[in-house]
């Protein structure tokens, strides 16, 4: 089939490469001259594992063309996929921006000549679809189209792998022709009996936020048990275990840390609770979410001073890791953006290291040195900080950090090193929601 795609970020590109790969012909079109420049480079604009090799190859097949512009990728296309971005409202009120889905809907509508699918991938409140539809339908009175939903589920640096084997793909339709229509560009799934849930177009529009917003619950919870865990003497990473092998439950997003962070959880559950303010409706479990994680937050730079006596004030601190997940470069709402900043502000220095986000950390921490290693973050510092738990952070030369410290201070915000065995090693060693030992 041949498919459109319009937007080039995260949620484009993935969807774009993937659907080559499914053996589509794609036409992924931006209006960022130089990102497409780029990418007809193979130059990738974001770190996705994969994602440069898939892109190449799709490129060499001929499957995968950029674009700046709508024709003829548009006027040829069975289905065009809106993947723009849906950033929360610079009015901090919790709307999603859906300016650059109705002005992709507005300009990709006047291109449009047989019968065509348009389908939002972005994440959109509900309701977006039958504006996209109203829109397109005065910008081109005479064409003939439906309007489908069909949200995206991509794990940040599991991408390609959750596209190609998904859970499940949710496509909300009003009509048996585009239903028909979206199960052909996804009969390769078939093939493996991945489940589709067919439903309304509102249906599926909801069905993202409440995933998003309850996979959010779940790591404030286990934040909150924690916390609960320090004051009492437990050890949250068996209460999680023992919580996770009940199979109504699961052990995923059951692991105690810093808060969540991402494009994902923090715009999507700030957008739920609109959404249902807008409805009349209230939604306790989602405000105390978002609460919690704030809390959360705000905790660990609390932990972190106490770890240093009380005062961070002239201190150098260590850091790895600044993105809010390893496998990527985001630092949307990351963790390390809240945390970093606090003790910024209360006159600590800090010496960071991240192995893909420091370029788009200097943006927006321009106060911090950035080193090229963890090992030369650690030199001299008065304690180092474990952020993001990197694979590469899992299996550090541990005496080789402490000799380059100050003082033997470990504060591990992801829990990736064991308490007694840190002890051992002469660490004053902190975690979240286990006894501190050493």
């Amino acid at each position: 089939m041949r498919i459109a795609v319009i937007g080039t970020g995260y949620v484009g590109l993935v969807s774009g490469a993937c659907f080559a790969e499914f053996g589509h012909e794609v036409t992924c079109i931006d209006n960022d001259e130089a990102k497409i420049a780029r990418l007809e480079q193979r130059e990738i604009p974001i770190y996705e594992p994969g994602l440069d090799v898939l892109v190449k190859k799709n490129l060499e097949a001929n499957r995968l063309v950029f674009s700046t512009g709508y024709s003829p990728g548009v006027p040829e296309a069975e289905v065009v996929f809106i993947a723009v971005g849906t950033p929360a409202s610079r009015r901090g009120d919790g709307y999603a921006d859906l300016s650059f889905v109705y002005d992709a809907a507005r300009q990709l509508a006047p291109f449009l000549s047989d019968y065509t699918v348009v389908v939002n991938k972005s994440t959109v409140p509900v309701g977006t679809a039958r504006q996209v539809a109203r829109i397109m339908s005065e910008a081109n009175p005479t064409a003939t189209f439906d309007v489908a939903s069909n949200p995206e589920f991509l794990r940040e640096g599991a991408a390609i792998n959750d596209f190609m084997h998904p859970d499940r793909v949710v496509i909300g339709v009003d009509s048996t022709r585009a239903e028909e229509v979206l199960k052909a560009v996804y009969r390769p799934l078939y093939l493996i009996e991945t489940p589709f849930v067919i439903t309304s177009i509102e249906t599926a529009e909801l069905t993202k936020y409440a995933a998003n917003a309850f996979l959010a619950t779940k790591i404030s919870f286990i934040n909150e048990v924690a916390n609960i865990c320090e004051e009492i003497g437990a050890d949250v990473q068996d209460v999680a275990k023992g919580m996770g092998l009940d199979g109504r439950i699961g052990k995923k997003f059951l692991h105690a840390g810093p808060g969540y962070g991402g494009s994902c959880f923090p715009k999507d559950t700030h957008a739920l609770l609109r959404i249902a303010q807008e409805n009349g409706v209230t939604c306790r479990i989602v405000e105390a979410v978002v609460e919690v994680n704030a809390a959360q937050k705000a905790r660990m730079a609390r932990k972190i001073r106490k770890a240093l006596g009380g005062d961070e004030g002239g201190k150098t601190i260590a850091v790895l890791g600044l993105a809010f997940k390893p496998e990527t470069d985001d630092l949307r709402d990351a963790p390390a953006l809240t945390i970093l900043s606090t003790l910024l502000e209360h006159g600590a220095r800090l010496r960071a290291h991240d192995p893909q986000a420091m370029p788009e950390a200097a943006k927006v921490l321009p106060g911090v040195k950035y080193c090229s290693s963890p090992y030369e973050a650690c030199e001299g510092a008065d304690a180092v900080v474990l952020l993001t738990e990197w694979n590469e952070y899992r299996a550090l030369d541990l005496m080789r950090i402490k000799q380059s410290l100050k003082q033997p201070i470990f504060i591990d915000l992801r829990n990736v090193y064991r308490p007694k065995a840190m002890a051992q090693l002469g660490f004053a060693y902190h975690s979240v929601g286990r006894v501190k030992v050493g």
